[in-house]
C-alpha cells in the first residue's frame, strides 16, 4: 500500500490509529523527518492537576512545559515554533476541571512526530528526549485523565 492510498478523513480511522499504521509503512526516520508533511501543525494540551499538587509545582511544571519551546531541539536547532499557554478563563461551566492550556505549532508533521515520540515512535534517535523526560515528570503530578491533546492541520500538508 503506498502513503496515498492511506485514509485522509479523520472519520475513516482514529487519527492514533492511522498515524501508527503509516510509521509503520513508512519507518520511523522518514516519519519523524523534519521535511516530513510540511505544513503547519497545532498540537493543543490541556492540563489538570492533581488535587495535591502545590501551586509552586504547578508553575514550575508550567515553566517547564514553556521551557521545551528552547529545550526541544534537532541537531542543535530548536524546532517547536511556537508555544502559548493560558488558564481557565471560561464561564461556560464546560471545563472537564481542565485548568491549564497549552497551543503549539510545528512546521511539519515530521516535527510533531518527533516531539511526540512515544507511543507513536519508538526509536529514541528518531524522537525528542527532552520531551520524553518532560512527559515522565509532569505525568506524577496530573490527576487521573489530567490530559487531553488535539492535533490539527492549519493548512494542506505536502
Amino acid at each position: 500500500m503506498s502513503i496515498e492510498e492511506e485514509p485522509t478523513d479523520a472519520h475513516e480511522q482514529p487519527a492514533a490509529e492511522r498515524l501508527r499504521r503509516l510509521c509503520r509503512l513508512i519507518g520511523e526516520p522518514a516519519f519523524t523527518a523534519s521535511d516530513y508533511r510540511v505544513g503547519r501543525v497545532t498540537h493543543i494540551v490541556l492540563l489538570r492537576f492533581a488535587a495535591a499538587v502545590p501551586a509552586a509545582e504547578r508553575a514550575g511544571a508550567v515553566q517547564a512545559f514553556l521551557s521545551l519551546k528552547d529545550d526541544c531541539q534537532r541537531q542543535g536547532v530548536p524546532y517547536i515554533r511556537s508555544i502559548e499557554h493560558g488558564t481557565q478563563q471560561s464561564g461556560e461551566d464546560a471545563t472537564g476541571g481542565f485548568e491549564h492550556a497549552f497551543i503549539m505549532t510545528f512546521a511539519s508533521e515530521g516535527d510533531r512526530n518527533y516531539y511526540v515520540g512515544e507511543p507513536l515512535v519508538n526509536d529514541p534517535a528518531c524522537h525528542d528526549l527532552a520531551h520524553h523526560a518532560f512527559k515522565a515528570m509532569i505525568g506524577a503530578k496530573l490527576a487521573p485523565g489530567g490530559v487531553v491533546v488535539f492535533d490539527y492541520y492549519s493548512a494542506e500538508l505536502a
